[in-house]
């Protein structure tokens, strides 16, 4: 069986994204977030936006019912697309806020990168040496 480390990243969302189809159906707004670690995603998740009652009852579109199957199908396309903007950073967070407006699915994406001082720090420090080796 093949490890999750060895699958593409745009694979692993796409994946993710499957998973979370169900969920995604019916929202109107929302954040799905994701954290990569090792280029790999590790939790991955909603935080469900919900648009004010009153915009709703008064909004007779289409969109009445949230995101359709369809609609769900398209924003995992576009978050997969998205992907190619991502740098070479492999340790972070992905967040894309949708919003079903006029029966239309609009997917903005962040890409935010983390760094760790110690490894940097580690990595540019010449190896010391002790007290015994300098006698």
């Amino acid at each position: 069986m093949m490890s999750w480390d060895m699958v593409p990243l745009a694979r692993q969302v796409d994946a993710a994204l499957q998973e979370m189809a169900e969920e995604l159906k019916g929202m109107f707004a929302g954040t799905i977030v994701f954290q990569i670690r090792n280029d790999a995603v590790g939790k991955f998740g909603i935080r469900h936006l919900p648009l004010e009652c009153e915009e709703r009852e008064s909004d007779n579109s289409s969109s009445a019912g949230g995101l359709s199957a369809e609609q769900v199908e398209k924003l995992r396309r576009m978050a997969v697309e998205a992907l190619v903007h991502k740098k070479s950073w492999t340790h972070g967070e992905i967040t894309y806020d949708f919003l079903l407006k006029q029966g239309k699915v609009n997917l903005s994406v962040q890409f935010e990168s983390n760094y760790n001082m110690a490894n940097l720090m580690f990595r540019l420090s010449p190896k010391r040496r002790d007290r015994r080796e300098a006698n």
